[in-house]
């Protein structure tokens, strides 16, 4: 699909938090598609959601999985200055694979990001990585001691599936065995909550992770 996406729709942010406040939610993750169009990335978008559910349903804790925002320099204080309970951004993969995997991101402002959401504003910081397309265990030995140099707290590790035909072969399946070993290293590194597994996800149990720290 191609040609020019339309501009957020304004009442989003108060439908958003109204199925929220029905459901009940104890803990609700907020994220979004890429959004290269807007200057802000998105990041007034995300603001207002955050505010609207705090109006709506103030017990809820709320975690925030944005885009790299292309570097846009006020982005992440926009997001940051609604007190999302915990920052979330996908390192994704090795910086390597970032040409195939990620086309148009960055691996340092990846990292740029997470740092200024834990140093600048203080935030709970997360990633995640996808493995299963081509990394090397060194290489991601290496994005785990990049990740706890630059702040990051939570760290999730799951195997790639490909979407489609379109999309990148998997290039292997990670053994249960090999995902505990990354986990253990993550923690010798410094990360304090790892989640690693074939089905674990950005996402996976992360309110019960936020309970946990």
């Amino acid at each position: 699909m191609s040609g020019s996406p339309s501009p957020p729709d304004p009442s989003e942010p108060e439908r958003v938090a109204a199925v929220v406040g029905e459901l009940k939610l104890k803990h609700a993750v907020i994220t979004s598609v890429t959004r290269d169009d807007l200057s802000d990335g998105g990041a007034n978008q995300f603001a207002r959601v955050i505010e609207e559910i705090r109006k709506l349903l103030p017990s809820c804790t709320i975690e925030v999985l944005t885009p790299d925002f292309r570097g846009a320099p006020r982005a992440p204080g926009i997001v940051m200055q609604a007190r999302p309970d915990v920052f979330n951004h996908n390192i994704e993969t090795v910086p390597r694979l970032y040409e195939q995997v990620r086309p148009g991101a960055d691996y340092r402002r990846s990292l740029r990001l997470l740092k200024r959401a834990s140093e600048e504003y203080g935030a709970l910081t997360k990633s995640g990585l996808m493995v299963g397309l081509g990394e090397t265990v060194d290489g991601v030995r290496a994005v785990i001691f990049d990740l706890v140099e630059n702040g990051v707290a939570v760290l999730t590790i799951g195997q790639y599936l490909s979407p489609s035909r379109q999309h990148l072969p998997v290039d292997r399946y990670v053994t249960p065995e090999e995902f505990d070993r990354m986990a253990d290293g993550a923690r010798e590194a410094g990360i304090s909550q790892v989640f690693a597994g074939p089905l674990v996800r950005s996402s996976y149990m992360a309110g019960d992770i936020f309970k946990r720290l």
